[in-house]
């Protein structure tokens, strides 16, 4: 049983990170021009959008008589209404994404927190709903919500890989997910799956650190993993270079192809570069944009 005491000190601890995190992520949503969001579709605005054969259940007063006078065919006069999105996203709170290789770096969930919190704060400013993956918070606008993300963000877990929540889908909305993929690929493959089944579109983000791609160990190194579960010794860490390489890359190569069958886009971000350019990236690739990472 957690006692009052325990609990306000596990809350006086998440709060303590509340305010670095959100100051770093509305620095660096402040660096990003806003443009214009939400998706288009047929609805009850001003501008005209498009002209479309009338169908079974049109009123008549959709008719465009003018339109339909030049031929044999009656036509619907379509506005354009404005709608906001709803946005889930989801971060990566395994062990394994506390690893940075250089303590000038960040390590890889202090990038994707901060990555994925300005995201958010963009897509409120645009008036669209965020929130997260599963039921935990759905997507509402609004700076408490903000807040509450902040707060989840910054909640650790004890496990080394943490598998991508996929319950709760809203169809036909957007996502995005941060993290390391170093886990089971099942786990991504079924969020991704159901994710399509929805018609949710996102963006899958890989963050990783330089050394994990450049693997420059030499010599006699131990490997650990960050939850101290797994551990490695080898006496010529070269001499592992080429397989962990491959099996990187293999990691890529899957990761791609499950984006591409569900209609995703995949980048790679790592935690030398700046966070701007990240942030960037994912909010162009969130707009439906094709640009490389």
């Amino acid at each position: 049983m957690i006692t009052p005491l325990v609990l306000r000190k596990k809350a006086e601890t998440q709060a303590a990170h509340l305010p670095p995190l959100l100051a770093r992520a509305e620095h660096l949503a402040g660096a990003v021009l806003l443009g214009e969001h939400g998706r288009r579709r047929a609805g009850m605005g001003d501008d005209f959008w498009q002209y479309r054969p009338a169908q079974q259940g049109d009123s008549r007063r959709m008719i465009d008589h003018r339109r339909s006078a030049m031929g044999d065919v009656q036509f619907v006069r379509e506005r354009e209404w404005q709608i906001a999105q709803s946005v889930m996203l989801w971060v990566d709170q395994g062990a394994s994404m506390q690893f940075a290789s250089a303590r000038d770096l960040s390590t890889k969930i202090q990038r994707a927190r901060v990555l994925a919190l300005a995201v958010a704060i963009l897509l409120n400013r645009g008036g669209e709903r965020v929130g997260v993956t599963g039921t935990q918070l759905p997507p509402r606008r609004g700076n408490a919500q903000i807040l509450r993300l902040a707060e989840i963000f910054s909640e650790d877990t004890d496990e080394e890989y943490s598998p991508p929540e996929h319950r709760a889908m809203i169809p036909h909305a957007r996502a995005l997910f941060l993290s390391d993929f170093m886990g089971d690929i099942e786990g991504v493959r079924t969020a991704l799956t159901k994710a399509a089944d929805r018609g949710v579109r996102g963006v899958l983000c890989h963050v990783l650190d330089p050394a994990e791609e450049a693997f420059p160990f030499r010599g006699r190194t131990i490997f650990e993993s960050m939850g101290g579960t797994l551990q490695h010794e080898t006496l010529k860490a070269s001499d592992l270079k080429n397989r962990y390489l491959e099996r990187l890359a293999t990691r890529k190569a899957e990761l791609q192809h499950l984006c591409a069958a569900a209609g995703w886009q995949y980048g790679a971000h790592h935690t030398d570069k700046s966070a701007q350019s990240g942030l960037l990236w994912l909010w162009r690739a969130l707009d439906g944009g094709r640009i490389s990472a």
